[in-house]
């Protein structure tokens, strides 16, 4: 999905900060919410950890910026808890204004109109499954990604698309996000760790020997060119 979320790469949002000894919750409601995905869960507002990733990526996109790590957790619990109907918009902004929220404040949930289909619950937590499809590639080969995804939920990020790099390592078949966020079952496939030169991604300003590796599935990838 192209959207906000999609940062890797962007300019003009300046350096990541990293807070020195960062605690687990910087406050009260970010612990709530952490709990509140896990009930949201038990209430078939989300089956699997693509389809919650996707909620997320779906939240106004001024939230997505401005909100904290948490609080974009919270707009994508919210899209997903309206889109199966357990409430709607209009009770997210009552027991907002009843905890003194301003009526005309923005909500950061999102939901579909027409949302994909709630897939069965998934039947272990390891998102790894076996597979009796042979391999396309294998280390040492030489790939090149796909210029373009299917909407919706991806794990082929924008500024490694159309870009060659090298496999490294295989990793057996796993569950497809793809599929697996919109409601289109497992459709387990190969995993490949890939790595790609600095400038192949970023340009000549990349800096000299920089690489990068990156986890991607095989539908992503094709054979190089000679």
């Amino acid at each position: 999905m192209d959207g906000i979320h999609d940062m890797g790469g962007k300019h003009g949002y300046g350096r990541v900060v990293r807070e020195a000894d960062e605690p687990v919750f910087h406050d009260r409601w970010e612990a709530k919410v952490f709990a509140m995905n896990g009930a949201a869960r038990q209430v078939g507002a989300w089956t699997n950890t693509d389809r919650f990733r996707h909620g997320v990526e779906r939240i106004d996109p001024v939230s997505y910026l401005t909100d904290t790590y948490y609080g974009r957790w919270l707009g994508g619990i919210e899209t997903l808890l309206v889109e199966t109907g357990v409430f709607t918009t209009d009770e997210i902004s009552a027991r907002a204004e009843a905890l003194g929220a301003n009526p005309d404040a923005r909500i950061a949930a999102r939901p579909s109109a027409d949302p994909d289909p709630v897939p069965a619950p998934p039947a272990g937590r390891s998102a790894s499954r076996p597979s009796e499809r042979t391999p396309l590639f294998a280390v040492g080969d030489r790939v090149r990604t796909a210029r373009t995804v299917t909407p919706g939920h991806t794990r082929l990020p924008a500024y490694a698309r159309d870009k060659q790099g090298t496999i490294t390592a295989t990793h057996g078949a796993w569950v497809f996000p793809d599929s697996n966020a919109h409601g289109g079952g497992e459709a387990p496939c190969e995993l490949y760790t890939v790595v790609f030169d600095g400038k192949t991604l970023w340009g000549e300003s990349a800096e000299d020997g920089a690489v990068v590796y990156i986890d991607l599935f095989e539908p992503y990838l094709q054979e190089a060119p000679a």
